[in-house]
């Protein structure tokens, strides 16, 4: 058996649902300065994402909170509550893919947070 140059791992399988339909992806580089709250909100379409530096509290709907960091992959389901997203003391830079539909392009809605 032959060393092979080339490592392959899978990070994230997601299914999306048999009712998406995909034209087109949308990459951004977004960067957001430490200590900043991103605000409970949703996407118009699934969106995946890779930390690329630094690091967030990362939370969907009333799931756990996690903290994700440079390398860590992510997920937010199209018309989901993103709970959190906020910054720790250091900014964040990440990718993020935004899956879209013929003619669409990327929205994103602030909702009133579950938290009291």
């Amino acid at each position: 058996m032959t060393d092979s140059p080339v490592s392959r791992a899978t990070l994230l399988d997601q299914d999306l649902g048999l009712e998406t339909s995909v034209s087109h992806v949308e990459v951004r580089r977004i960067t957001i300065a430490a200590g900043t709250s991103g605000g409970a909100h949703t996407h118009n379409g699934p969106v995946f994402g890779t930390i690329e530096s630094g690091s967030v509290v990362f939370q969907t709907g009333m799931q756990p909170e996690v903290v994700l960091r440079a390398g860590d992959v992510f997920y937010e389901p199209a018309g989901v509550v993103v709970s959190k997203f906020d910054t720790t003391d250091e900014p964040v830079v990440f990718l993020g893919y935004f899956l879209l539909g013929d003619g669409v392009t990327p929205e994103i809605e602030f909702t009133a947070s579950d938290a009291g």
